[in-house]
């Protein structure tokens, strides 16, 4: 399946919600990654995320698709696409 992660939390857990996605996942912009993953990946990235976040302060929205969606991009694009091995 395909996600999208977009994700709001406290500046004292930024880095480490990044850097575990960075991980797992492409980085599209702040706070915004998406992918191809697999099912048990996609469980383990929810469940490591819920460890990793306080759920009375931040916030993380989970996009998921069937494939990778057609992406038109307006002005930069941060870290394109075609980056990835």
């Amino acid at each position: 399946m395909y996600v999208v992660i977009v994700y709001d939390v406290a500046v004292e857990r930024v880095n480490r919600v990044k850097k575990f996605l960075r991980q797992h996942l492409h980085w599209v912009q702040n706070s915004v990654f998406e992918g191809e993953v697999t099912r048990a990946e996609f469980e383990r990235i929810k469940a490591t995320l819920q460890e990793l976040i306080d759920g009375d302060e931040d916030s993380i929205v989970i996009y998921k698709l069937r494939s990778m969606p057609a992406r038109e991009v307006m002005g930069v694009e941060k870290n394109p696409m075609s980056d990835v091995i």
